[in-house]
């Protein structure tokens, strides 16, 4: 760390015994936490069939229940038009719960930038984004409510965590961004949604198994699925190395993007303090070892904070450990930070941002600065949530 930087509270990393893949959370206190109702999108095709035979329905109706669910994207029994009236009701009580309610919509770039606060059945909050692109549209979605992974320069990570979201809570933001897409709701005419980023609210490789799930679901065709291209999902993380591995395994040609923010492990452990179980060489093999396994060119995410880890030095740093791993198999996303509330940071001056990628590219590794769309309506995950937890 430079000298003069302000030394950042680092939270002590614990296992918690039981969680998938072993993963580590950060102490932290209790927070009220539920488990939501089980819904359709939980279940798995032959579930479906067994959930809707013990209402008393015919089992080739869980097939028109999901082409109406992952085709139409309604879960309206009044658009069921080709289920008996009789059954609906039962149907839609039992496999339908109502898991979430938009309670606040902000729009940026001429209503091409959606950002939806949702309350949970447990009036927990959390958040996702829609972004509609000439040829091509983004949702960005949370896994959990808050996150406990603790980084002091994210939202999110200062709201600590509540809860797992289950698999369709996950699916459920996905399926209103279809509607909303499909119906036109979005400036540009009826669209598909194109790609999907686990880059909300929390760290999915710690909510896994319904995670895994949900991308199943996601990429399965109609009526078990939305048909989406597994190339086109992007599973962010902080480096937590067992889940990378995990996920390598899968047989899923999913991107993978590396959370890492530092190239050093005495500032990355102050911005991200899993590094203190997980350093940046450890997260970097296991990033490097994904790539292998799926010939998916990984990226590396870092947020530029101003005099904090935006030193040209650090970019060389970064670009030599890359390097040292091999040719073509990482893409580096520079992003400018974009401040929370009472934030002793912001982002980088334009000439520092612009030299630190300019030394990336000098090693030859692909370097493009993110997108910062919805800076003005508190894009960064976690802000709406934490705005209306502590509107002071």
């Amino acid at each position: 760390m430079s000298a003069g930087s302000t030394a950042i509270p680092v939270a002590t990393p614990q296992v918690r015994p039981g969680d998938e893949t072993a993963p580590i959370t950060l102490q932290m206190a209790p927070r009220r936490r539920g488990k939501p109702p089980r819904h359709f999108a939980d279940l798995t095709a032959e579930e479906r069939v067994a959930a809707v035979e013990t209402l008393g329905v015919k089992g080739f109706r869980a097939k028109q229940l999901a082409t109406h669910y992952f085709a139409h994207f309604t879960a309206n029994p009044a658009d069921w038009t080709d289920i008996p009236a009789a059954s609906r009701d039962a149907l839609a009580s039992d496999l339908f719960p109502p898991l979430l309610r938009a309670t606040r919509t902000l729009t940026a770039d001429k209503g091409t930038t959606v950002k939806t606060l949702w309350h949970l059945y447990d009036e927990t909050r959390m958040e996702s984004v829609l972004m509609r692109y000439p040829k091509r549209s983004t949702l960005c979605i949370s896994s959990q409510v808050g996150c406990g992974m603790a980084c002091p320069f994210c939202a999110t990570g200062q709201m600590g965590f509540t809860r797992n979201l289950s698999t369709a809570e996950m699916l459920e933001q996905v399926r209103y961004a279809m509607l909303s897409l499909d119906r036109g709701e979005i400036p540009g005419g009826p669209a598909r949604l194109n790609n999907l980023v686990f880059m909300g609210m929390g760290e999915g490789l710690i909510n896994y198994k319904s995670m895994l799930a949900a991308i199943r679901t996601l990429v399965a065709e109609p009526p078990n699925g939305f048909g989406m291209s597994a190339r086109h999902i992007t599973v962010s993380t902080v480096g937590l190395v067992p889940g990378i591995n995990k996920l390598a395994d899968e047989g899923l040609p999913l991107t993978l993007a590396l959370s890492l923010h530092a190239p050093d492990d005495d500032l990355r452990s102050e911005l991200v303090p899993i590094n203190t179980r997980y350093n940046v060489d450890e997260a970097l093999d296991a990033a490097y070892n994904y790539f292998r396994a799926t010939k998916r060119r990984v990226s590396i995410e870092y947020a530029l904070i101003k005099d904090m880890n935006d030193h040209a030095w650090r970019a060389d740093l970064l670009g030599s450990k890359l390097n040292k791993r091999g040719r073509g198999w990482v893409h580096v996303n520079p992003i400018p930070l974009n401040p929370t509330p009472g934030s002793i940071w912001t982002a980088s001056d334009r000439d520092v941002e612009d030299e630190f990628v300019a030394r990336l590219r000098a090693h030859g590794i692909p370097t493009t600065i993110r997108d910062t769309r919805g800076s003005d309506i508190d894009g960064a995950c976690g802000q709406l949530a934490a705005e209306e937890e502590d509107p002071a």
